[in-house]
């Protein structure tokens, strides 16, 4: 459905909400353009701002359906740019990606969004109290919405740090438990928001580069802020992606530890309880003719014998670390 349509003139918007063919009307005017916002729309609904805007079939398709990679591509004179969202759900310790899809020109924006991150209407406030900015054209509107998704990316990835920090004192915390599916969902989480992110580089810098003469040249250097800070993101995900790598391996080679210690323990209670195992079933032989077999004593000193031998070794095993 269409959230907002607006003309704005001058750096300020018209009254009132526009209808589609107002809004490409108002176009022919050099010192307007349009800005139509629409959230997850229907094939029918679309089918209005595609005929009086001439979109591209191709990037139609895409704005409806989405689940695209994030890109930007040219069709003739236009520009059309996917981004992706993102929000961290701490409960879940997952990534919700959506999408954000324009269709940029000279006179007009047309953004698409899908999911529930990164809305759009601050943005539009943001900008109609920065006349000075919304005088450059569609492509201020360009350069605050991928600002925004850009800075949104903060919080999630600060989220999935915490995490992470969490897990890393769960691996080398005296508890005995094992974090490897933790640490393998918080990898995937981090692997999937690194795909989103990672594509967006490149156009990104291309924007920053001044490569599309749709963008006014004063909003061009904007990009570059926008770009250094999506590098820092980018690079953010590398690393977690690293330490996770780091993390999953300590934390197998903290349960073969674990494993070992509790082997050394079995096998050293194993040698304990085999000693007076190993008398009692020679005296419990019952061969006529044996060694202190009417011995009054034998009794005791066969329990003194099994107890020094099985405190001997206790001390030893002790001593040596395996209990």
């Amino acid at each position: 459905m269409i959230v907002d349509s607006a003309v704005y003139e001058g750096g300020q918007r018209r009254d009132g909400n526009v209808g589609v063919h107002e809004a490409m009307e108002a176009c022919h005017d050099p010192n307007c353009f349009a800005w139509i916002g629409l959230y997850e729309p229907t094939e029918e609904e679309f089918e209005s701002i595609r005929a009086e805007f001439d979109l591209h079939p191709l990037a139609v398709e895409d704005a409806i359906h989405a689940h695209e990679r994030p890109k930007l591509e040219i069709y003739d004179e236009m520009v059309f740019i996917v981004l992706k969202t993102a929000r961290y759900v701490d409960p879940m310790e997952v990534i919700q990606l959506g999408e954000i899809l324009l269709f940029l020109g000279h006179d007009y924006i047309i953004t698409v969004r899908h999911g529930e991150a990164s809305e759009l209407g601050g943005v539009r406030r943001a900008l109609e109290n920065q006349p000075e900015l919304l005088r450059h054209g569609p492509g201020a509107v360009l350069h605050s919405i991928v600002d925004r998704v850009v800075d949104d990316y903060g919080p999630a990835i600060a989220g999935l740090g915490e995490d992470i920090d969490q897990v890393e004192d769960q691996v080398f915390s005296e508890v005995r438990t094992n974090a490897a599916e933790r640490i393998y969902k918080l990898k995937r989480e981090v692997l999937q928001f690194a795909h989103a992110v990672g594509p967006l580089v490149d156009p990104v810098d291309r924007l920053a580069r001044g490569k599309y003469a749709v963008i006014h040249p004063e909003v061009r250097t904007y990009f570059r802020d926008v770009n250094d800070h999506l590098l820092r993101a980018h690079d953010q995900l590398e690393g977690f992606r690293d330490l996770l790598t780091s993390v999953l391996q300590a934390n197998m080679t903290q349960v073969s530890v674990r494993q070992n210690e509790d082997m050394r323990k079995i096998s050293a209670y194993v040698a304990m309880a085999a000693v007076p195992t190993l008398v009692a079933g020679i005296y419990g032989m019952n061969f006529e003719h044996m060694p202190e077999l009417k011995w009054e004593a034998g009794y005791p000193m066969a329990l003194v014998l099994m107890a020094s031998i099985v405190g001997f070794l206790f001390w030893r095993f002790k001593r040596a670390g395996w209990l």
